[in-house]
Parts: structure tokens; sequence; C-alpha cells
């Protein structure tokens, strides 16, 4: 706990947003402290579980498949193609929900996007949240470059295809269950006059992602399409 009040208390300190006024920095400061560092975090976190447990299952098998010269291993495409499916589904989240129909930003349940603090400080909390998505994306782009030297995978398009959809679900699914249901950071529509329908809704259809992934992947797993260099 001590550690997380030090690490609070270091980034409040921080030349946030040098350009704002100094009311607007101490918005975006507070918003540190309250909902608090921990509870925003922890979405990054849990997602930063799933992409390094991923990334680690791709180089494994990738090694395999190496050492065997196999061209049916098809876990390290579909492994790498649902980092880029996470990365890519946040992105798709910030600039459809967040920018172009702004139904709702990182904290907007916490912190309400009705006056211009409220929705700078909301603003502030949606760049971390890209910054974080395009991490992700470049990890998925350096590690789909190393498999694309490797003779031996298969390289079905249906393998790409199905992991992207995959992680994008997965996406959905931590954002739902996290952000929605348990953090409460916000909602997927602020302004319905149902909460409950519109975020079960996106964990539904986060489902039906994951499903069509899973079907893509093993249509995937059933052609041989091994990469042939030139």
């Amino acid at each position: 706990m001590k550690t997380i009040i030090s690490i609070s208390a270091l980034i409040s300190s921080l030349p946030i947003c040098i350009s704002c006024n100094n009311h607007l920095r101490q918005a975006i400061n507070h918003s540190v402290s309250d909902p608090g560092l921990l509870v925003i975090a922890t979405p990054f976190l849990i997602l930063g579980l799933i992409v390094g447990y991923l990334w680690w299952i791709s180089n494994k098998h990738l090694q395999r498949s190496i050492n065997l010269e196999s061209p049916q291993l098809s876990l390290p495409l579909t492994a790498t193609s649902r980092i880029l499916g996470i990365g890519l589904g946040g992105f798709i989240d910030g600039i459809v929900f967040h920018q172009i129909l702004q139904w709702h930003e990182m904290l907007s349940n916490k912190i309400p996007t009705t006056d211009f603090v409220g929705k700078s400080v909301n603003m502030f909390w949606d760049g971390i949240f890209h910054g974080v998505c395009l991490i992700v994306v470049l990890i998925g782009i350096v590690q789909l470059w190393r498999l694309l030297k490797t003779p031996s995978l298969n390289t079905s398009g249906y393998l790409l295809l199905g992991g992207m959809l995959g992680g994008w679900g997965i996406f959905n699914i931590v954002e739902g269950v996290l952000n929605h249901q348990i953090l409460k950071l916000h909602n997927v529509h602020e302004q319905a006059l149902d909460h409950n329908i519109t975020n079960l809704t996106f964990l539904g259809l986060s489902v039906v992602l994951i499903v069509v992934g899973y079907f893509a992947v093993v249509r995937g797993r059933r052609q041989i399409h091994p990469y042939q260099s030139a």
C-alpha cells in the first residue's frame, strides 16, 4: 500500500499537461488519488499479463517450429494476432466510443464530462489508454515480423483474422467486466437510460467476436500455408 501511495505521489508531482492552467493540472493530479492509481491501472495490468502470456506462447511454439521444421504449427501466428487484436480493439474502442460517438471516456462515470475540466481530465486518461494500445500493437508488429522470418509456420489468413477477432473480444471482455461492472470507471453509453442493457450488450458482442474468431482459427489450422522466402 505504501508503494502505491508513493507511486501516486510521484505521478502527482510530474509536470503533467505543462501547457494547462494550474486548476486543470490539479484536477488531473487529483484523479491519480481519486478514483486512484491502482483502480485506473488494474485493467492495463490485466491486459499486460495477457499480452505477456501470448508473447510467451508465441515464442515457445516459434522455437518448437524451428526445431521441428514443421509447417503445421499454428499457435505462433494465432497468439501474435491476438496481441494485435487486443491493441487494435482498444484503438477501435477509443476512436469509436470515446471520440466519434463520445458515449463515454476513460473515467466518465467517476469524473463527469459535463464541464471543461472534467472533459480535459478524461481526455488525459484517454491519451494514456491510447498510449498503452500503441505499445501493444507495436509488440504485436515486432512479433509478427519475427514470425515472417521463419519458413516453417502455418501462415493462413484465417489464423491472422481469427486471432485478431479473438484478441479484440478479449480486450472487450476485460474492458466490460473490469471497467464497466467491477471498477465502474465508465459505462458503454453514459447517457443511456439503462446502463445494464448497453453494458451487457457490449459483453454479448464481445463473446460473439471470440466465437467467430475461434472458428476462423480452427479453419486456419486445417490449412498449411508455410511462408516461402524469396
